[in-house]
């Protein structure tokens, strides 16, 4: 490796821990946790992110009516996770390795409060010697509260707990320069923060996960720009793990370069905010060349066009460049009253300051 790693975030998707019926495959679960109990003793702090609730629950109930895409979500998962997390307690247990679960939800991302207290008690587990085991909590969110799927929550837990890496394992190799269905394709080893590779993503589903390969690659991009490496890799491969680290010339997966550039926890919290966003910030073409350049600047009355939705101090924001376009979000300084009231003046004070501001 490029560099010595500490502590990663392991991302376990649902067609890793699934068979083809969409049962739970104990014995590529029992082969991961081999894995992981390997790294851990070598010193190294694993946060393990796992699909694989509704899975479990599958095998156990049998309802008698048709349900919702949301009822049968929360029923499997209810009894699934249960499931799941003890069979994990014993498969650690078998290495002498404690661990705990981590439910969690998007919401519980939302506020700058709720996101620390979630670190803070997963940095005490790590600091006593135990594996956090984070799902979403499926028995509660609701569609349009939840997370795109496991590939999103691994990404705002790398970025949350400082991780120097974020390892996917799906059930594919990695990024390749075509389909994957096609014998000529190949993986592609590295991936710059300018490589475009667009015509490469597939945008299909997989069986059992509820996002695809276009999801992965954007929030492994995301997490790269803060400085985490982010690795995709063959779940089902045995010793995947040990082999990424060791070997990596020899290992097949797909590499994300992490930017060099120092990112602060509270810019790694805001870059995973857009979701909770409350209102709209849109600059004009001065301001917006000035933000999108290279140059550390803040977001200035001055440089504002127009301002929709109704939010509070502090409230997360969308920005918006001058063609309408997305470009990042931000921390409000100010309600949306007072930052209407200022728009287009000089010399006030930032509306968004670049403490509080991510550029996509």
């Amino acid at each position: 490796m490029c560099q010595q790693l500490t502590r990663i975030a392991v991302k376990i998707g649902s067609n890793v821990l699934t068979r083809k019926d969409g049962t739970l495959d104990v014995t590529r679960m029992s082969a991961l946790v081999d894995q992981v109990a390997e790294l851990y003793k070598r010193g190294i702090e694993v946060i393990l992110v796992s699909s694989g609730a509704v899975a479990s629950g599958k095998s156990e109930i049998h309802p008698g009516k048709k349900l919702d895409s949301v009822s049968y979500r929360q029923l499997y998962s209810s009894v699934g996770q249960a499931k799941l997390i003890n069979r994990y307690y014993e498969l650690f247990r078998e290495h002498h390795i404690p661990v705990g679960q981590v439910l969690t939800t998007k919401e519980n991302f939302g506020s700058r409060r709720h996101y620390l207290n979630q670190r803070n008690c997963m940095l005490v587990m790590i600091e006593n010697g135990v594996i956090p085991i984070v799902n979403e909590n499926d028995t509660i969110s609701v569609t349009e509260l939840m997370f795109t799927d496991n590939d999103e929550l691994s990404g705002l837990i790398a970025a949350m707990m400082d991780a120097d890496a974020l390892i996917i394992l799906s059930n594919i190799d990695g990024i390749y320069d075509g389909s994957p269905a096609d014998p000529q394709s190949r993986v592609i080893r590295e991936i710059a923060p300018d490589t475009d590779i667009s015509d490469y993503i597939q945008t299909g589903r997989s069986s059992f996960g509820r996002g695809g390969m276009l999801t992965k690659t954007n929030i492994a991009r995301k997490v790269a720009s803060e400085g985490i490496a982010v690795f995709i890799a063959n779940g089902k491969r045995d010793h995947i793990l040990p082999d990424l680290l060791d070997r990596p010339e020899e290992t097949v997966f797909t590499r994300f370069t992490p930017s060099c550039e120092e990112v602060s926890s509270v810019k790694k919290w805001i870059a995973h905010s857009e979701g909770f966003a409350k209102g709209e910030i849109h600059l004009n073409e001065k301001a917006t060349e000035i933000i999108c350049s290279d140059r550390p600047a803040s977001i200035l009355p001055v440089g504002i066009m127009r301002i929709e939705g109704e939010f509070e101090k502090d409230d997360i924001v969308r920005i918006f460049n001058f063609k309408g376009e997305a470009v990042g979000v931000g921390k409000s300084s100010f309600d949306s009253s007072e930052a209407r009231s200022m728009m287009g003046e000089r010399g006030k004070k930032p509306v968004v300051h670049y403490d509080y501001l991510y550029i996509e």
